[in-house]
């Protein structure tokens, strides 16, 4: 089951979209930046329905 989700880059600012594979469970992830090629952490909470995402650097 695959979403998207909006989210800005917390390096430069720039939005950019993530596609969100909700039936592996909670995950914590690494992507770069499509802009700024920075690594950006992804951690997606997800019950299979319901989820939620938050990115942050990766010195938070």
């Amino acid at each position: 089951m695959l979403e998207t989700e909006a989210y800005e880059c917390p390096y430069c600012g720039e939005p950019a979209e993530a596609v969100l594979d909700l039936s592996g469970g909670d995950q914590t992830y690494v992507e770069d930046c499509p802009v700024c090629c920075r690594p950006i952490v992804f951690h997606l909470q997800t019950d299979g329905q319901e989820w939620m995402l938050d990115v942050h650097s990766e010195n938070e």
